[in-house]
């Protein structure tokens, strides 16, 4: 009868091991994943301001070109553009 109070205290108290370090991993994976997903967000973040700013950039410098291109006439808007965006 001993041996069987012995092997179920010895069972209990590996379940109870296992639960905690089953736990401990549980949290361990989701701060990883919390972590990669905070490093994705500020990289898609970066990105997207880069492109804002080529955006911007490309439509200062389109707008300057028109501006040194302007004669007053108002044509129409294909001959209007700089000669790499016309379709020939």
């Amino acid at each position: 009868m001993a041996w069987r109070q012995l092997l179920l205290a010895f069972c209990l108290s590996a379940a109870v091991l296992l639960t905690m370090e089953n736990g401990q991993k549980l949290r361990a994976d989701e701060l990883r994943r919390e972590y990669y997903e905070e490093q994705r967000n500020e990289f898609e973040n970066f990105v997207q301001e880069q492109n804002d700013e080529q955006e911007e950039r490309s439509r200062e410098a389109m707008e300057q070109w028109r501006q040194w291109h302007y004669d007053g006439l108002y044509p129409s808007y294909l001959y209007n553009q700089p000669p790499h965006l016309t379709s020939s």
